[in-house]
């Protein structure tokens, strides 16, 4: 009989405690007022032999069943409102069109190029300003010329090294050596001398 009294009261306060952290977690339910619990007082042996049915533990684990269930009934995170929900996702879409519409307007980054090419001539007899102004004569669009000098390579022999930026996607350096190359009485070839992204 005292372990059978001991065991209840330690699931009465095991219940309470739970009962008690899940009161102090929840910020979407008003608590429902506890009612009193009866101390029992520590046993003294009693006059008259106390007789307990054997369905009694049984019956008494029943409800302590029941307020189990009744606690998984309990929606901690509020997710009964709909409305707010609803309100949540209208305000979640309107961001992000607004930050769609904005990247849209934005524009994209363009990648170019710094590109120094040397351009050699035939022999010292050529024309080098003439060499100069047919190479500046080439227009493509995302292509722009830039400073140039003549450099000595040997025995009286300059060559053109110029500069020109150039959008990667517009212009490539085989179009660019291929158009160069095209004015045939004064370019003997064309090399890259630097190429470096920008």
């Amino acid at each position: 009989l005292h372990s059978v009294v001991a065991d209840l009261q330690m699931a009465i306060f095991k219940l309470e405690s739970r009962l008690n952290a899940l009161e102090k977690s929840s910020t979407s339910h008003q608590p429902l007022p506890v009612p009193p619990t009866q101390k029992v007082e520590p046993f003294s042996i009693p006059s008259k032999k106390v007789e307990l049915p054997s369905a009694s533990p049984a019956k008494k684990a029943e409800p302590a069943a029941a307020e189990e269930d009744d606690d998984d009934d309990i929606d901690l995170f509020g997710s009964d409102d709909e409305e707010e929900d609803q309100e949540a996702a209208k305000v979640r879409e309107e961001r992000l069109r607004q930050y769609a519409e904005k990247k849209a307007k934005k524009p994209g980054l363009i990648a170019k190029s710094s590109i120094l090419l040397d351009v050699k001539p035939w022999d010292d007899e050529t024309d080098m300003a003439k060499m100069e102004e047919c190479v500046r004569s080439i227009h493509m669009d995302g292509l722009v010329w830039g400073a140039s000098k003549l450099v000595p390579v040997g025995y009286g022999i300059k060559k053109l090294q110029i500069q020109c930026v150039v959008e990667d996607d517009k212009v490539g350096t085989d179009i660019l050596e291929e158009e160069i190359t095209k004015f045939e009485d004064y370019v003997q070839s064309v090399d890259i001398a630097a190429f470096n992204k920008i």
